[in-house]
């Protein structure tokens, strides 16, 4: 099985359609459809059902759909990477990262990493712990950033400077409004959101026993969503400062929990991990940076 008859497949499954797909890859639809019969026959499976006019994936083409995208992104992966060895000036960057305002100080490093090598390209992936290190794993990515202690048999990593502070995001009219922070009295009966990962590891730090008194909602793996539900008035939010607009236009405001819920955030990479250059260059200025950070904070 070539990469590129993967790169047709998807092609195909992407588009649903024989020759929309043929014109995208340049190739004559002949060729298209003989490339694919020869990857059902390899396979032995049908991997696709023929309509009038449409293609759809079989219960079979949807597994290859999901294993084939893994592999080309991590053949494009390695190509780039080799591409860039020789390259002085820039090079290829993949992070998978959590959601923290903390993200900020990768964000300044990586500027600051542009302006010495104009031709370095980032390429950012957003979920939880259970996200990133998937990809991680698959070596999809250089570097993730996690909101849990990492597992150190399998991974380096750094603490980034700062902790984040949970706290509850509330409608500006809402009773919970008018305190000054928030209990787990206060939140028994309220509809919450958060994620299943917080939910399991941070709230249940926080509360311990108390958390079957409390009622998980909605999860979310993303904090601005979540906080659309609020403004509707469906419940309240549990989640880190400064990831949700707090402003007064917002209608939303934010109250620390009580007592304080803080989680360390993580630069993780893989053990024994063969780094390209922009990939070391990137994780020295960030040991750089991270340490300056925590001198600092100890004056």
């Amino acid at each position: 099985m070539e990469i590129r008859t993967l790169r047709y497949f998807l092609a195909v499954a992407r588009e649903e359609n024989m020759t929309r797909a043929a014109e995208q890859l340049h190739v004559t639809q002949p060729t298209l459809s003989k490339t694919l019969k020869a990857l059902e026959d390899e396979l032995g499976k049908k991997l696709f059902e023929r309509h009038s006019f449409s293609i759809s994936l079989t219960q079979e083409g949807i597994l290859l759909r999901d294993r084939a995208e893994d592999l080309v992104t991590m053949a494009d992966k390695i190509e780039k990477e080799f591409l860039s060895l020789d390259d002085i000036t820039g090079g290829e960057l993949y992070l998978g990262l959590a959601e923290s305002y903390q993200i900020r100080y990768l964000a300044k490093e990586i500027r600051a990493l542009k302006n010495l090598y104009p031709g370095l390209h980032y390429h950012i992936t957003s979920g939880d712990t259970e996200q990133v290190t998937e990809k991680l794993d698959k070596g999809l990515l250089d570097f993730a950033v996690v909101c849990e202690t990492p597992d150190a048999r399998k991974y380096a990593y750094l603490p980034f400077p700062e902790s984040d502070v949970w706290g509850a995001v509330v409608p500006a009219d809402s009773p919970l409004a008018e305190k000054s922070v928030i209990t787990v009295d206060d939140l028994v009966g309220v509809p919450l959101f958060t994620s299943e990962q917080s939910w399991k590891n941070d709230i249940g730090r926080w509360c311990g026993e108390r958390l079957s008194e409390l009622q998980l909602e909605g999860s979310f793996r993303l904090a601005y969503n979540a906080s659309m539900f609020v403004k509707e008035g469906l419940g309240c939010q549990l989640t880190f400062a400064k990831l949700v607009d707090t402003s007064p236009e917002s209608g939303l405001v934010f109250r620390a929990l009580s007592p304080t819920l803080e989680t360390k955030l993580f630069l993780i990479w893989n053990k024994y991990q063969a780094f390209t250059p922009i990939a070391e260059r990137f994780l020295a200025q960030i040991r750089k940076s991270f340490l300056a950070d925590e001198t600092a904070s100890a004056v």
